[in-house]
């Protein structure tokens, strides 16, 4: 048996951005009708544009967003960085951006986490005789990674599912003096991870999820994106998951986000107050 790794082995894939923005509805108010119709037409065929990419991918979503955190929610997938920062550039030359206060942001990496697969994939190399960390062993996993990657290509670049709704929050596992995730050892991680996963796998027909990693690239260490078109299947998820003992024990959340599908054909719509 060889000697286990602390870190498991991941996978990344589409670049993810989310913008949560603030609508300006008085200086909206305040604009003529025909100024309005220009901006709108304007932006809808940018947004026409940016929805979808040469395959038929859905790359960019809007959610109106409830309550009080802001009114707008972008989500970009992108198959690099620099494409993402591109989306960014261009919703910014819009005239429509002006009645835009963008009020949070989040940047990540559509990621897969490995735990299930890292044990036999260094078990593998090390049958092969080959010892932890040489490069011999660093070329065998990295071609089990690429192997791995291939297979898994659609959901490591997802199509934005078609959901009527959207859960989105960020979270951390705890690294405190009692409680510290990366301190534990990875077959206890790897068994609690596991079981973390089944709660997952029960909801499977009702709700989408992705999840992106962030270390390294914004505040907290991951994202989760939840699609649904029932709201309250959110709750019951993640509600069930508190009782589980990784996140119990060891998960910390940040700030909700809740939003509406907003189909690009209705934001006009949505700009006059109807949903």
């Amino acid at each position: 048996m060889v000697e286990i790794p602390a870190v498991p082995l991941t996978l990344e894939g589409s670049a993810t951005l989310h913008q949560f923005f603030r609508f300006e509805w008085s200086k909206w108010r305040a604009s003529t009708q025909g100024e309005r119709t220009e901006i709108l037409a304007e932006f809808s065929a940018l947004l026409t544009k940016l929805e979808t990419d040469a395959t038929g991918r859905i790359q960019t979503a809007l959610f109106s967003q409830l309550g009080h955190k802001g009114d707008l929610i972008f989500v970009h997938f992108r198959d690099t960085f620099e494409a993402l920062n591109q989306v960014e550039l261009e919703l910014a030359q819009t005239k429509l951006y002006d009645f835009l206060d963008l009020r949070h942001s989040y940047v990540s990496v559509v990621e897969l986490g490995l735990y299930e697969s890292s044990r036999k994939t260094w078990d593998a190399a090390a049958a092969k005789g080959l010892e932890p960390h040489t490069p011999e062993w660093n070329a065998d996993v990295e071609a089990s990674m690429q192997r791995g990657a291939e297979a898994m290509k659609p959901r490591l670049f997802p199509s934005m599912p078609e959901a009527k709704y959207l859960c989105f929050y960020p979270m951390d596992r705890k690294r405190g003096e009692n409680k510290n995730w990366y301190t534990v050892p990875f077959a206890e991680r790897q068994r609690m991870m596991h079981l973390h996963g089944m709660i997952g796998r029960r909801y499977g027909d009702v709700v989408k999820q992705i999840i992106t990693g962030s270390i390294g690239m914004d505040d907290w260490e991951w994202g989760v994106d939840l699609f649904a078109n029932d709201p309250v299947v959110f709750k019951k998820l993640i509600y069930e998951m508190r009782f589980d003992e990784v996140s119990a024990e060891y998960a910390l959340f940040g700030q909700f986000f809740l939003g509406v599908r907003l189909p690009l054909d209705k934001l006009t719509d949505w700009t006059s107050g109807k949903i």
